[in-house]
């Protein structure tokens, strides 16, 4: 198989709660699940990919803060195996005051490039979760990268939040990289039979199609597909710090991030000459006979893993059964009863608050 570079790519979106983390995470661990080797990038001061992971940069050890600021951290010791061929660069919340640490540092944009050269063969793809914000650790991942991939809600306002990200990226690729390109476009918590859902996709298919052969940045991308269904399981998944994959595999969410990422997989092989079909399924095939030891193994020795929610519901004890000449009959036995033709018929049972007020049920959570 011929060699093929690693396929970095910024996952960037200025508006937050988008679904950039959860998008960056689940699509990492995918295409680590089909045998290829994935490292995730946490640039966002909240860690909150580091979290999904189970993974808490405040008492990992180095973090890529360290990496940053510090010439004598090396990277591969900041570096976390958290599952089968899935390696994550984690985050704290010290980062948040990087940018002005490294403010009169010379060339202080390419130093997570120079930095992550030292690691650069080891991995296929390498994803970065960038902060919701067009600062300095932004400007690091874009120049590290070599695509931008924009997750994003297809409402009216995101569209207005895009033009302003393609004009960021077109100046970036105009001085600080210019090999910087925009991949494409992840629609998040999509609703499929929204009319404004297919009015806003239908306008930003027509506008890439435009795009096509302009000279920019995003001449080649495309709104990528399948859209990620609403899905409330995505939103459980952090708090038991797993992946989709882990928490509920079949479930929406996991289908079509597990799409998502396949064709991802597939379209960077085609661009670089690589029949990815049948070195897929051997890969698949070959890996998936130790993956799930790995990923038992990296669970349990995961420094610091997101809190879980056990024992929400008690076992009631079970009583033994009441001897049989005590037991109530199954049929109570009718009782007649005359009423009198002109007796007032009974009011109509009238809703109270207590009526409608039903107290949620609880999911148990297994460890």
């Amino acid at each position: 198989m011929p060699r093929v570079p690693p396929r970095i790519s910024a996952f960037i979106n200025q508006k937050g709660g988008v679904g950039k983390t959860t998008t960056t995470v689940n699509i990492g661990a995918a295409i680590a699940s089909l045998g290829r080797k994935v490292l995730l990038i946490d640039l966002d001061p909240q860690a909150h990919l580091s979290l999904h992971l189970g993974v808490d940069g405040a008492s990992i050890g180095q973090t890529v803060y360290d990496l940053l600021l510090d010439p004598e951290a090396r990277t591969e010791d900041c570096i976390v195996k958290v599952r089968a061929n899935l390696d994550i660069l984690p985050s704290t919340v010290d980062l948040a005051a990087a940018e002005m640490e490294l403010a009169n540092t010379p060339d202080r944009n390419n130093i997570l490039k120079r930095r992550f050269d030292e690691v650069r063969d080891r991995y296929e793809f390498v994803l970065l979760d960038c902060p919701p914000s067009l600062g300095l650790l932004t400007l690091n991942a874009l120049c590290l990268a070599g695509e931008v991939i924009v997750p994003m809600q297809a409402h009216f306002l995101a569209m207005q939040g895009l033009s302003k990200l393609l004009e960021t990226v077109k100046l970036v690729s105009q001085g600080l990289n210019p090999s910087l390109k925009v991949g494409g476009v992840v629609l998040c918590m999509h609703e499929t039979l929204s009319t404004h859902s297919k009015e806003v996709v239908a306008e930003l298919d027509q506008f890439f199609e435009e795009s096509v052969g302009s000279g920019l940045p995003w001449e080649h991308a495309k709104v990528l597909r399948p859209a990620i269904r609403r899905n409330i399981k995505l939103a459980e998944a952090p708090s038991f710090g797993q992946t989709i994959f882990d928490y509920a595999e079949w479930c929406p969410g996991a289908i079509d991030y597990r799409t998502l990422a396949e064709r991802f997989v597939r379209d960077w092989d085609r661009a670089h000459g690589v029949d990815s079909g049948a070195a897929l399924a051997a890969e698949v095939a070959e890996s998936t006979k130790n993956i799930a030891a790995e990923n038992e193994r990296a669970t349990e020795a995961a420094p610091i893993a997101a809190p879980i929610a056990v024992g929400l519901t008690e076992q009631k004890p079970t009583s033994a059964k009441a001897p049989k000449s005590e037991r109530a009959p199954k049929h109570a036995p009718e009782v007649s009863a005359s009423i009198p033709i002109d007796a007032p018929r009974s009011a109509p049972h009238e809703l109270s608050s207590a009526t409608l007020s039903v107290e949620p049920k609880h999911v148990r959570r297994g460890v």
